[in-house]
């Protein structure tokens, strides 16, 4: 991931930032957040899939922790990030004990995870730790678990012009789905599908009906691969 001190700056103003370069969207990030894990939640009920524990790995200020409980039911979150800023931003609000926050070097997961998440983490990863990052997030994961990955998509100029307008962003190297896919399959995982998601903006929200029908096409802003630690 980046510097830690990197985001460590940002850690009072991590949502004002984001929500700044969300604007252009009409959208704020609390609306990505829930689209993003309301997508998830779909393709694991399409798998029949039940999760009881979760990963939220570059989880930031928390904020997704209580999504994956709602939404996807799951029972037990952990979460990690780099930044002892931001995690202490996350126990304040989210911490229970259901839910807790660690840094990776403070926490060597065991292999009994149920599902993995991350969202918008590895473009700050440097390149020559991203195989390290991937394996550790495999590590985590019981046989046959999941990962849901999900990145920014180099593809849609949306998803470019809002990186450029994010303080936090704007020296981050993108992954195309295709380089994210070929990482994951050379960590172990098996690739299960690539989706696109968030094609509209609110001006155009009257459209966002057909979003679901889009996922193939290699223009959303963002793209989740779902994949899976072999059983």
């Amino acid at each position: 991931m980046k510097a830690t001190a990197e985001f460590d700056k940002f850690a009072d103003t991590y949502d004002a930032e984001l929500n700044h370069a969300l604007s252009v969207s009409g959208e704020d990030k609390d609306y990505f957040a829930r689209g993003r894990v309301s997508f998830l939640a779909s393709c694991l009920r399409q798998r029949r899939e039940t999760s009881h524990s979760a990963l939220d790995y570059g989880c930031g200020v928390g904020g997704t922790v209580p999504l994956l409980h709602e939404i996807v039911g799951v029972e037990r979150v952990i979460g990690i990030d780099t930044s002892e800023r931001l995690l202490e931003r996350a126990r304040e609000e989210f911490e229970s004990d259901t839910t807790t926050f660690h840094t990776a070097e403070q926490y060597q997961l065991p292999s009994v995870l149920d599902l993995a998440y991350c969202n918008g983490v590895f473009h700050h990863v440097p390149v020559d730790e991203r195989a390290s990052a991937v394996q550790y997030i495999y590590r985590s994961l019981r046989p046959g678990g999941l990962f849901a990955f999900w990145e920014n998509n180099p593809w849609s100029p949306a998803a470019r012009y809002v990186m450029a307008h994010c303080a936090f962003d704007r020296d981050a190297v993108m992954l195309t789905p295709l380089e994210a896919r070929r990482m994951l399959r050379d960590a172990g995982f098996q690739i299960l599908r690539t989706d696109f998601c968030f094609y509209f903006p609110r001006l155009l929200r009257v459209l966002r009906i057909v979003e679901s029908g889009l996922t193939w096409f290699p223009l959303g802003a963002q793209y989740q691969i779902l994949c899976r630690k072999p059983a």
